[in-house]
């Protein structure tokens, strides 16, 4: 059965401008996303400084944890809406309003109306959330339209660069973080006017969202929703001229068939039969995953406590200190770690694929957490190993195999298996659940970790127990991803679709 000339030329299309080009407009809003819901690590310091000074300089678990879930909430009911709208409406139509969503929240979170404590925190949660619901947005719509942009050749290549601008954005939040504090502490002897600067990082990390909001608008739909969604060959053909350099003489086709229903809903046993599995993979290994990249990257300062700040009582320790040194740490970190952890992704997802990535990542992530949680207390916390190097480059490493593993896959693996009229939808899906892991691996083992009632946490598991669950956690996502994720490398989207082609993809001729 011949597939459509559109289809066929967007999987064989050498690689060219417009894909950079979809790559930078796309993965800036990865880059705006981890800006955002990664630099409330920082503000939460800041905000404990200044708002909590009768309960010695900390801001209170409930708080913390408040401010952390609402924005990964509001990223789960963003990605299940938005999913849904992207095949709904079209990818195009609602990518630019999830933008809006981030640019307006990043920015209404740094005035948060007031400067009394509980109204600026309930503000903030607010305004968080609504941050959160665009960031949501972001997730499908931009891993869907470069999948659907892509040929199948480096398919997994350019969305693993989309996601790859998630790394920059974690680099650039820390990085804004230093430059601030370090102004501030130079022009201010006061912390009062911290409340200013944790403002204005938050406020800065509208600016790239902003900048690509024209070059989204300026998009066309892509050419595999009009053509197997909408069903309008004569207009797909069109968009992909725009675009890619080809001939529309060479795309177009002779005799386009009439439009025909689809032939299953998304809310039936037909979609559960055929995409039940693969829907089950994605879902699952992305929620194990986030459980753990999650409580690393938000509360890292709890594992590495006894590294990023001296602790010594006759020093002064500022609002501006302590912020750049938990900074100057997630800088480290992202620069040595977390960005060519992306890159390995980058180079190797389209050689060896995305099972052998993601079963290789939570391996390595499970032994690198076994070997710090295990020796914790009795090894790596006594005075001999206290500043030890080895713990640093074990807590890089289970970095380096996050984004050379699962963190880069289950954002690519949902973008390639189902069919077009579910793929945004599945995508949400997935990533949804995966932010209810984000919420339970953060908030859990910011209370979990503490082995003693301390800074008004009360006694945990400590350390040593919740980083070897953290490894087991891992083992778990490697034994699904082993028996159910299934590999999509080489393929096109068409033919990763476990349903009849000619449900699927309007035929024209009978071989």
């Amino acid at each position: 059965m011949a597939r459509l000339k559109v289809l066929s030329a967007l999987d064989t299309a050498r690689t060219q401008y417009y894909h950079f080009k979809a790559i930078i407009i796309a993965g800036m809003g990865l880059f705006s996303d981890a800006y955002d819901l990664f630099s409330i690590t920082l503000i939460i310091k800041m905000i404990g400084r200044i708002y909590y000074k009768d309960r010695g300089n900390q801001t209170p678990p409930v708080v913390a944890s408040a401010l952390v879930a609402v924005a990964l909430f509001g990223t789960a009911i963003g990605q299940l809406v938005f999913g849904r709208l992207g095949d709904l409406k079209g990818r195009r139509r609602v990518y630019g309003f999830a933008l809006l969503l981030m640019v307006f929240g990043s920015l209404a979170s740094g005035f948060s109306i007031c400067r009394k404590r509980t109204c600026v925190l309930l503000s903030l949660g607010f305004f968080r959330f609504v941050l959160g619901l665009g960031i949501g947005g972001d997730y499908p719509l931009s891993s869907t339209i470069m999948s659907e942009f892509a040929n199948k050749k480096t398919r997994g290549s350019f969305i693993a660069a989309v996601f790859s601008m998630q790394g920059f954005g974690i680099l650039a939040s820390s990085t804004v973080t230093i430059v601030v504090c370090s102004i501030f502490r130079g022009a201010s002897a006061s912390e009062d006017d911290a409340d200013v600067a944790w403002r204005l990082i938050l406020m800065l990390g509208s600016v790239p969202a902003a900048m690509t909001y024209y070059w989204r608008m300026m998009m066309p739909e892509t050419a595999r929703y009009t053509a197997l969604v909408e069903q309008n060959v004569i207009q797909a053909a069109k968009d992909m001229e725009k675009v890619l350099d080809v001939e529309l003489s060479l795309i177009a086709e002779e005799h386009p068939l009439p439009p025909t229903a689809h032939p299953y809903s998304l809310l039936s046993r037909e979609f559960l039969g055929r995409h039940g599995r693969d829907l089950f993979a994605c879902s699952s290994t992305w929620f194990l995953l986030d459980i753990v990249f999650y409580s690393q990257v938000l509360f890292q300062s709890e594992i590495y406590d006894i590294f990023y700040l001296n602790k010594d009582k006759n020093e002064d320790i500022n609002v501006y200190k302590e912020a750049f040194h938990v900074a100057w740490i997630q800088t480290v970190i992202a620069a040595c770690s977390t960005i060519p952890g992306y890159f390995f992704s980058v180079y190797f997802i389209d050689k060896w694929g995305r099972v052998k990535i993601q079963i290789m990542g939570f391996f390595f992530m499970a032994l690198a957490f076994f070997a710090i949680g295990i020796p914790y207390y009795s090894f790596w916390t006594d005075e001999d190993h206290k500043h030890s190097e080895g713990f640093m480059i074990l807590y890089g490493l289970a970095f380096f195999f996050a984004n050379f593993g699962p963190n880069t896959t289950t954002f690519i693996v949902p973008a390639e298996l189902f069919p077009a009229r579910f793929r945004s939808t599945c995508h949400g899906i997935s990533g949804a659940m995966g932010k209810a892991g984000a919420i339970i691996g953060s908030v859990g083992f910011l209370w979990a970790s503490h082995n003693k009632e301390e800074e008004g946490y009360p006694k945990g598991i400590g350390m040593t127990a919740s980083l070897i669950i953290l490894g087991g956690v891992c083992i778990v996502g490697m034994v699904i991803t082993y028996f159910f994720t299934r590999e999509t490398m080489g393929m096109s989207l068409e033919e990763n679709e476990v349903e009849s082609v000619a449900h699927e993809v309007a035929e024209y001729h009978n071989l």
